[in-house]
């Protein structure tokens, strides 16, 4: 007979609302009741339990049932819980053992096909899990949950873990007549990230498909929203200030952040915010065929509005009205997305332009002049140049726009770089390539600019910022 003695030494009945039996020892009976219940706990899992010999013999899974028969998930074997445990909903207080909130997520009968100390094969027969499903024992407490039937919906696939976001082309404002024919977002000025949840889990990509989850812990509560889910979200990391508008310049003080410790220091002073603004794929179907008016329909249904993330409008048919609502906000502009567009991973289309307030340009960095003054001994300006066919074009200098963090912080990334010869294939001024110190143009870097010289050079520039989230060879001529 089944002992209840372990799930009773660690409850309080007087503490928690869950069933505490007086009994250690467990009713009898060999019923097939199965039940999964959602924890939100310390860390979000699911509770799945299957009654046999008078108690529902239980594992923690951490990402749920699987739906791809070709990925395990961890189940981890925990005591055996009363049958009346079947039918708990609730919420355990803060210091109790499984302290957080519990829901059911399904229930129903199952069919055993072998049980042993090591291996438990069975049929389920619920209303979200069906199927034939495998648990074997690992290590310890640890087994592996295995589906062994192809996954219950037909078509179903696994969220993509490698797409590239579809890039927009600089561009003017689609003409009136046309409007009907557009939707419009505004332009955020912040990172752009692909987020991928599965199994209650977060990750974060940035445009270059380098993983930045580790700078941004405020955005992993998201994935719970999703539950079993899986979904791939496009959008852009931002970082506000005191007035709600989107501040680069904070924002630059979480992307270079690779420490778990300083990134939640950081979390609680600079917040960023997941601004989502289209949905690729959702629980095993992609939609990267389906038209962006429909992914748009699909993504606003999800709701997505948390403390660090949200879904921004989009307009249509008003383009013009758009671009003066973007223009008394400060923003840096709006996104002009053909509705019948399709979702091209990295690739740059017409059927998404770009219409910007305020001109930056990326750039590349291949050179520095020494300071004077009170920026002695450390950098006055950076040399920037853009890619052409010949090779590195010389555009200008930038002095304006750092501060001393990010003089710091440049110092020692353009000391790492630095090279005996110019990188530039035209001639740089002669005070300039006399003082400068030279360095391969590996540093991608934002300048806001007023307008392009005739000899195309960027008149009255101002440092941004570096752009870690891009590629070097990404970088091209914007206006």
């Amino acid at each position: 007979m089944a002992s209840l003695s372990e799930y009773q030494r660690k409850r309080d009945a007087g503490s928690t609302p869950e069933p505490t039996p007086a009994g250690s020892e467990s009713s009898g009976g060999d019923g097939d009741s199965f039940v999964i219940q959602e924890h939100h706990a310390r860390a979000l899992h699911w509770d799945f339990r299957l009654e046999r010999d008078g108690v529902l013999v239980s594992w923690a899974l951490p990402k749920g049932l699987p739906d791809d028969p070709k990925i395990n998930h961890l189940a981890v074997h925990v005591e055996d819980h009363p049958l009346e445990y079947g039918s708990f909903e609730g919420t355990i207080g803060a210091g109790q053992y499984g302290a957080g909130t519990v829901s059911i997520w399904d229930r129903g009968s199952y069919q055993i096909e072998k049980w042993t100390e090591r291996e438990v094969i069975f049929v389920l027969a619920g209303t979200r899990a069906q199927g034939r499903f495998a648990l074997f024992r690992t290590k310890g407490k640890n087994w592996m949950i295995h589906r062994m039937d192809a996954p219950a919906r037909p078509g179903w696939q696994p969220a993509p873990k490698d797409l590239a976001p579809m890039l927009a082309s600089p561009g003017a404002l689609p003409p009136a007549k046309d409007d009907a024919l557009w939707a419009y977002e505004m332009k955020w000025d912040g990172m752009r990230a692909i987020a991928r949840v599965d199994g209650g889990r977060l990750t974060l990509h940035s445009r270059n498909a380098r993983e930045v989850t580790v700078s941004f812990p405020e955005l992993r509560p998201l994935a719970e929203h999703f539950g079993t889910s899986q979904a791939v979200l496009d959008g852009e990391i931002v970082c506000f200030d005191d007035r709600g508008r989107p501040d680069f310049g904070r924002l630059q003080e979480r992307m270079h952040v690779s420490s778990a410790r300083q990134a939640q220091s950081l979390a609680a002073t600079r917040p960023v915010v997941l601004l989502a603004f289209d949905l690729l794929h959702f629980d095993g179907e992609s939609l990267l065929e389906l038209p962006y008016s429909q992914r748009r329909e699909r993504l606003e249904s999800l709701e997505l509005d948390g403390p660090n993330w949200q879904t921004p409008p989009a307009f249509q048919g008003t383009g013009a009205e758009a671009v003066r609502t973007s223009q008394e906000l400060g923003l840096e502009g709006v996104m002009a997305k053909r509705l019948r567009s399709a979702y091209r991973p990295g690739k740059r289309s017409k059927d998404w332009i770009k219409v910007k307030n305020i001109r930056t340009q990326e750039v590349l960095v291949g050179g520095w002049t020494p300071g004077k003054g009170n920026r002695s001994g450390t950098i006055g300006a950076l040399l920037l140049g853009l890619p052409d066919q010949h090779g590195l074009r010389y555009i200008g200098k930038v002095g304006t726009g750092f501060t001393q963090r990010i003089l710091d912080e440049l110092a020692p990334k353009l000391r790492r770089l630095e090279r005996k010869t110019s990188p530039f294939e035209t001639e740089v001024p002669r005070p300039d390539a006399r003082l400068a110190h030279w360095c391969t143009p590996q540093l991608v870097g934002e300048v806001a600019f007023s307008e392009w010289t005739g000899d195309g050079r960027l008149r009255h520039p101002t440092w941004r910022g570096l752009r870690p989230d891009k590629h070097a060879d990404e970088v091209a001529l914007e206006s």
